[in-house]
């Protein structure tokens, strides 16, 4: 690959991309530290394409989080959605609420149930096998993608059990997938700092090495933008490629934006009323998908960085948005400034105005629909109210493909 650098510690960079070899911990510390964000984006770009064309995924996918109450609520400082069970806007949903709100895949094209929350005292194993055992029942053709390694071993220490029996109890009810979540920054100064008495580093991967043995693919995350140091991304992104390269068990990864409001952490940094830049929301996607040469898919989470800086992600390495989630509650409690929802239609059109090639997937990425250029878009039953801000925000932007 030939491209007009301005930095030159790109070039050995550059030819290690097109020669197809790994890139090393100090590639990707440049990487990092470069202010060429094109030059970075367009090896990315040509990485990604390799792998996975001009194609980029979603999945018509709704997001279920039955309680926020959890044991961390004081230690975790960096989080906004948690609650202690008698703060004020604490819930926690009966299993007939969460059938209740998992009706909306009735009436729209959902294909997975995304299912995280907090670490409830009493909430036992059985409530979340019963409440995957339902969703299965109720949605035989709905992928249930739920609880993160901290959850799991969370459960595990209820029941005064292995993360593995709970894994295998899981699995046995209807689990098909794990979320990523819960991994933060695996550096130990980090933790401390920012999720103290949290699963640790060596604990997060161990759950995800047992439920890949077990059949359970996973994905894989990042939380960045708050005290971590290039040195801990770096050291993060080695410990998920050297997990990938024994168990080959994660389908994506996933970049996180921390976001500052609401939460302690963002009142210490006095970093509340602001987000991550673009530069660097472009760069961990980027580097992720440079650096992570095993894992096949990496996402951006709307979300966290606005439908926007997704978009233009499309050319940094990126090959999956992430889709419709009908209801989001985690980061917007966070400060997220995005819908609380996108319409199928809308991610669509977000996918087609950055030309690309939408193809719909399950969650294991296999199409499941594919759309010609004249294809009409389906456009599912309005249900959140969500959906007409999402509307609101994009008419103007998405048609166009400047969003």
């Amino acid at each position: 690959m030939t491209l007009p650098m301005s930095d030159p510690r790109l070039v050995p960079i550059a030819q290690k991309v097109e020669a197809g070899e790994r890139l090393s911990r100090d590639d990707a510390r440049v990487c990092f530290e470069t202010s060429d964000l094109l030059s970075l984006g367009a090896l990315a770009d040509s990485a990604n394409r390799r792998k996975n064309g001009n194609q980029v995924f979603f999945a018509a996918n709704q997001h279920i989080n039955p309680t926020n109450v959890c044991v961390l609520r004081h230690t975790c400082v960096f989080c906004s959605f948690a609650r202690t069970a008698k703060e004020e806007g604490a819930y926690t949903r009966s299993l007939d609420e969460v059938f209740a709100e998992a009706e909306a895949a009735a009436d729209n094209p959902t294909r997975e149930f995304h299912i995280v929350g907090g670490l409830h005292p009493r909430l036992r194993l059985s409530y979340y096998a019963d409440l995957i055992r339902g969703l299965k029942e109720r949605h035989p053709d709905v992928h249930v993608k739920a609880l993160t390694a901290v959850e799991i071993a969370h459960l595990a220490r209820i029941e005064r059990t292995t993360t593995r029996r709970v894994l295998e109890e899981l699995k046995a009810a209807g689990l098909d997938t794990l979320p990523g979540g819960g991994a933060e920054v695996f550096g130990a100064a980090v933790r401390a700092t920012i999720a103290d008495r949290k699963l640790v580093a060596e604990d997060w991967l161990r759950v995800h090495r047992e439920a890949h043995e077990l059949g359970i693919p996973s994905n894989c995350t990042m939380l960045y933008g708050h005290v971590e140091t290039i040195q801990d991304r770096v050291e993060h992104l080695a410990m998920l490629r050297d997990l990938q390269d024994e168990t080959r068990g994660f389908l994506t990864y996933i970049p996180l934006a921390y976001h500052p409001d609401h939460n302690e952490l963002g009142r210490e940094l006095g970093r509340e009323g602001t987000a991550t830049t673009g530069m660097d929301d472009l760069k961990n996607v980027a580097v992720g998908r440079l650096f992570l040469d095993n894992v096949a898919h990496v996402k951006t989470h709307w979300p966290m960085v606005t439908a926007f800086v997704s978009q233009v992600a499309l050319h940094f390495g990126c090959d999956d948005v992430e889709g419709t989630v009908v209801y989001e509650r985690v980061y917007h409690e966070a400060g997220a400034h995005t819908p609380m929802a996108l319409s199928y239609g809308d991610v669509v059109r977000l996918i087609r105005g950055a030309g690309k090639e939408p193809v719909e997937r399950d969650s294991f990425y296999r199409p499941v629909r594919q759309f010609a250029p004249d294809d009409p878009i389906f456009t599912p039953v309005a249900t959140p109210a969500a959906s007409a801000h999402a509307e609101a925000e994009l008419v103007q932007l998405v048609g166009t493909g400047r969003a």
